[in-house]
């Protein structure tokens, strides 16, 4: 086969042991990458984040037709390899080769949406610079049908000088022809080419040379990053990706210099040059049937959950949905989850002779995990109605809804599934935010996501509600609106520190929001199953290491040093290390009304916020039994403080739950804050403001509510 001119051959093979190839899988936004990525590797996938960037990484195994196993990379969706955001840069940083910890692919997959060939196209165009074999897999094969349109692979084929497989990824369709196109060994590089506008040749020439002898950079993908390079759309560098040596950044400012100095406007030169090549391909490729009249499905629903009216009575219904099930569903996994923890601490217990060890165990090390595993219902409940509004289409609308009033605070729509994610656990809400292209955004939302009134907050509510109003005094609608009241707090403060934020610390224009709105589908049941599986394993991964080690080290600031024997336990605890915190802390906290108790208990909290239910259970020495925390609560109603006034007074109460809606009381979100983030600035820059803002207003509600006398 002749290769193009600007194609230089593969030197010859070395003896060296075959490998499985490596492919990439590329391509736009809502393409159905994601869906064939899994209907290829199912479960044999391995999630984590790049080094150096938040950017997630996803590689799966799949296997040929024959049973050869072969590596599969999923990267971000992109538009273009002109990267405009850390995802984009990942996937061109990857393809091009500039990522020293990830091999550079073999050979690529890009997926197309049959629906959109002409946008899409323009991505595959740029990798089909690259000189690697590439099998482009049409997907969407049956919308594009029902939208009238006639698409012809074979002719993509002829034009591009690939294979082409149509497919229709979520039932399946083409996955044999696609294996079967992945499994050989001889895959064709493209004979695919276009002409460079003559006033910009003699640049990208240029640019290719110096990366290869400057650079160290293949011929093969040396003028893809040339014509990348030229595109003045190449600022966008992520942490692990090469720079340019000196001698290539030279000469790119020289020509950029010299041809702003002409007026040549050289980006928009190359880019209108490779439209031109992508709209004579597609002339060849689709033919526009009888379009159909009138306005499909899509168009209908659209027109409902949309709407200015009907769109927020939609969304309203669709969040009461979710979060009655995460509270209703979940509570019997939930309860079974602490019995058979409770059931494991009393078996160590039998088994093992009493002593420190056992306490460990017991105390330290199945509580802590119990007090993460428990939640775990709950995240995936969550996580399940999110894969399964995504895969229908509908979480799009619902950030579009969102849009306006998230740019009243200076965000857009996309924070809203962040926000709402928090709601359950801020771990993966915060996680969420990858989908948030501007950098200062993504950071605000980060910021404020821990405000969001966590299920970990539940239990101290309710305690404090319990405390607070009695049940035989005060009716249940009372109750229940505290309690809304304290969502209402956190969601307000998440809005107002939002809406600061971008007006001070991370000031900037509020940006537009453009969102693809893809068509509604019936939802993947196994791609939502793998989602909601994925990222439960990521949040015990992250999370559970991080609360274990947390509450061991609890366990051993409240034991240690051990008081004489027969002490009573609230003695002891007094005596011990968190004691002396407790203590220690009581000069800061007591004008807020709290003593040294409570103080172990905000201390301890730190851990995770529910642990301050059970660390009071522990200072005022009562037990509880499954959810009757009435033993407690009438303990905290007999607690006094040395002179003999009531400890927990209503202002006491009130001003616990308002301290817990703004604290930063979870050692496991500071620590995803400092993954997501890339270093310690900003968590602790969180945690001071949050604390702050918590203590200031708590101490408002004492203060003020003692001057009136209650």
């Amino acid at each position: 086969m002749q290769l193009p001119p600007h194609i230089t051959p593969p030197a010859p093979k070395r003896n060296v042991p075959e490998r499985a190839p490596v492919y990439a899988l590329v391509g736009n936004p809502n393409c159905g990458k994601s869906t064939l990525f899994n209907a290829l590797t199912g479960l044999k996938q391995k999630v984590g984040n790049y080094p150096g960037v938040t950017v997630e990484k996803k590689v799966g195994t799949a296997y040929s037709q024959h049973g050869q196993p072969l590596t599969v990379i999923d990267l971000p969706g992109a538009y273009s390899l002109a990267a405009r955001s850390p995802d984009e840069a990942v996937t061109r940083d990857v393809l091009l080769g500039r990522r020293a910890d990830t091999p550079q692919p073999d050979r690529v997959l890009c997926i197309i949406d049959a629906t959109n060939l002409e946008r899409n196209l323009y991505l595959v165009h740029q990798v089909l610079d690259l000189g690697r074999p590439v099998i482009v897999v049409l997907n969407m094969m049956d919308l594009a049908a029902e939208a009238g349109m006639k698409v012809f692979p074979d002719k993509l084929a002829k034009e591009l000088g690939v294979p082409v497989i149509p497919c229709e990824a979520v039932r399946g369709k083409g996955l044999i022809e696609l294996r079967l196109a992945m499994s050989r060994p001889d895959l064709p590089l493209s004979k695919h080419a276009w002409d460079v506008p003559a006033a910009i040749s003699p640049a990208v020439a240029e640019i290719q040379t110096s990366l290869v002898t400057n650079d160290a950079k293949l011929p093969l993908i040396a003028r893809a990053e040339s014509l990348l390079l030229l595109t003045d759309q190449d600022s966008v560098r992520v942490a692990g990706s090469t720079p340019l040596s000196p001698r290539t950044a030279e000469i790119l400012a020289g020509w950029q210099k010299r041809w702003s100095a002409d007026g040549t406007d050289w980006a928009g030169t190359l880019v209108a040059s490779r439209y031109d090549a992508i709209g004579r391909i597609s002339a060849e490729v689709v033919h526009a049937g009888e379009a159909h009249q009138g306005p499909n499905l899509s168009d209908r629903i659209d027109a409902v959950v949309t709407h200015p009216v009907w769109g927020w009575v939609t969304l309203g219904a669709v969040m009461c949905l979710i979060f009655v099930s995460i509270f209703t569903l979940a509570e019997y996994p939930m309860n079974w989850i602490d019995g058979r923890m409770a059931a494991l601490s009393d078996w160590v217990k039998g088994a093992m002779a009493p002593g420190d060890l056992r306490d460990l165990i017991t105390d330290g090390a199945i509580a802590g995990v119990g007090g993460v595993v428990i939640f775990l219902p709950q995240i995936l409940i969550l996580f399940f109605f999110i894969g399964l509004l995504e895969n229908t289409g509908y979480m799009a609308r619902a950030a579009f809804i969102m849009d306006r009033l998230m740019s009243r605070v200076g965000l857009n729509g996309k924070s809203f599934i962040p926000l709402l994610s928090s709601y359950a656990c801020a771990i993966p809400g915060i996680m969420a935010t990858r989908t948030i292209e501007d950098a200062k955004d993504r950071l605000v939302t980060i910021l404020v996501a821990p405000l969001m009134s966590c299920s970990a907050r539940l239990p101290v509510y309710l305690l404090m509600i319990a405390a607070l109003v009695p049940g035989e005094r005060v009716p249940l609608t009372t109750k229940v609106g505290i309690m809304f009241l304290m969502y209402f707090l956190g969601t307000a403060g998440a809005f107002g520190f939002a809406w600061l934020f971008k007006r001070t610390l991370l000031k900037g224009v509020p940006p537009m929001m453009i969102m693809e709105l893809p068509p509604y589908r019936l939802p993947g049941l196994n791609d939502v199953a793998l989602h909601m599986l994925e990222r439960a394993w990521i949040f015990l991964r992250r999370a559970g290491t991080v609360i274990l080690g947390i509450s061991i080290v609890l366990w051993f600031l409240s034991t240690y040093p051990k008081a004489p024997e027969g002490t009573p336990p609230s003695e002891q605890l007094s005596r011990s290390f968190a004691g002396m915190a407790g203590h220690a802390l009581e000069p800061v906290i007591k004008p807020l009304g709290f003593d040294w108790q409570i103080g172990i208990g905000l201390v301890s909290s730190f851990a995770a916020r529910e642990v301050f239910v059970s660390t009071m259970g522990v200072v005022f020495n009562t037990e509880t039994a499954g959810d009757d925390t009435t033993p407690l609560r009438q303990a905290l109603l007999q607690a006094r403080w040395p002179d003999g006034r009531m400890l927990f007074t209503p202002l006491v109460c009130l001003g616990l739950m308002i301290f817990y809606v703004f604290a930063m009381q979870c050692m496991s979100t500071i620590a995803i804050v400092k993954r997501e983030t890339n270093g310690w600035k900003w968590p602790l820059f969180q945690t001071a403001y949050m604390t702050g803002t918590a203590w200031i207003l708590a101490l408002i509600v004492h203060q003020a509510g003692t001057a009136l006398g209650f």
